[in-house]
């Protein structure tokens, strides 16, 4: 006979509540675009400020035991500078964990401060590493970002499960259908970038079928003085993409654009995730080795108004909302992320 103690031992099945999806002010346009690709309703949030910076941030839906996204691109603007940012970030997932949220993943599209990630000088700051351990101590559970400076020093500034996302598969796809009857070449601005621009040469070779060479600028800095620009392969006769994940003022991209000039390309289309600053913006546009600039709004919309209609036609912005809500929808679904990094989009079924 069964025991009734053991059957009322056994609790009922009990659906998982709804998972939460937060966004700070600032970056309300790309989260909304990100919610809308995964599915999800932005959850309501009470934002005030006070007097002399301070603020307060309060969920105004239940998060208890539910995993609660929060989208925050940390690029500083007008609205709010970096550390403001990453602050207003920092108090929101504490707040969601003393709400009893189960897990916080906050979804990144921009990460501040990247880009110092090991010593070259003595007493150098990892300011990389150090903003990971904030987000760690806030309460975050994981982290996904998009085209981190160095990936390998993203994995490893965290002790929390990290994901790298790359915007390299949509800029393909992009530059496959504009550019496909074209002779390409794909470039890196300086030694380190090579790595990229291997990726994204592979991606669209694929794509097209055919043998694209890689060519890169030979650039030295040292104390924030660029040198050198002399351009190692062949791009003749070439429409040149020029790939990069950042830029701050555009010098890099420009000296690498005309050098492939210089050395008889026909045309030249920088391709980067990050524009952080309305200075790079307006210098890519305004530069004439410059065909083209594809873009994507990691950081919201484009920062500076354009000089001239000649120049506002040259800009083109990719949404990286599409990526970022594949990625909510497979981290729901427990499917990894790692087939975003090669592919855009997915294939049915992947």
């Amino acid at each position: 006979m069964d025991n009734p103690r053991r059957e009322a031992s056994h609790p009922m099945h009990c659906e998982v509540p709804a998972p939460r999806f937060f966004t700070l002010s600032e970056s309300q346009s790309l989260a909304e675009g990100i919610a809308r690709e995964g599915g999800l309703a932005l959850s309501a949030l009470e934002e005030r400020r006070f007097e002399g910076g301070e603020f307060k941030l309060r969920p105004l839906e239940s998060t208890r035991d539910r995993l609660a996204f929060v989208v925050q691109s940390l690029a500083g603007g007008e609205d709010a500078p970096t550390s403001d940012r990453l602050l207003r970030l920092l108090f929101l997932l504490q707040g969601l964990r003393d709400a009893g949220a189960a897990q916080r993943i906050a979804l990144l599209p921009y990460l501040a401060f990247a880009r110092k990630d090991r010593r070259t000088q003595p007493r150098d700051p990892v300011t990389s590493r150090y903003v990971a351990e904030l987000l760690e101590a806030a309460g975050a559970t994981r982290v996904v970002a998009l085209d981190v400076h160095n990936p390998a020093a993203f994995d490893n500034a965290f002790r929390i499960p990290t994901d790298h996302l790359s915007a390299l598969p949509l800029i393909a796809a992009h530059l496959a259908s504009e550019l496909a009857r074209e002779r390409l070449a794909v470039a890196s601005p300086d030694v380190g970038g090579v790595k990229r621009a291997q990726l994204l040469r592979e991606m669209l070779e694929k794509r097209l079928g055919r043998e694209i060479p890689l060519v890169f600028i030979e650039k030295r800095r040292a104390q924030g003085v660029l040198s050198g620009g002399t351009l190692v392969g062949d791009v003749e006769g070439s429409t040149v993409i020029v790939i990069d994940d950042l830029c701050a003022t555009g010098t890099t991209l420009i000296r690498a654009a005309e050098a492939c000039r210089r050395a008889g390309a026909a045309a030249v289309h920088a391709a980067v995730t990050h524009i952080p600053n309305a200075a790079g913006v307006t210098a890519l546009l305004d530069a004439a080795a410059l065909s083209a600039i594809i873009v994507t709004d990691s950081v919201g919309a484009a920062r500076a108004a354009p000089s001239s209609a000649a120049s506002a036609s040259k800009l083109v912005m990719l949404s990286v909302a599409p990526l970022f809500g594949q990625a909510v929808q497979r981290m729901l679904a427990g499917k990894p992320l790692a087939p975003l990094l090669s592919e855009w989009p997915l294939p049915p079924g992947a």
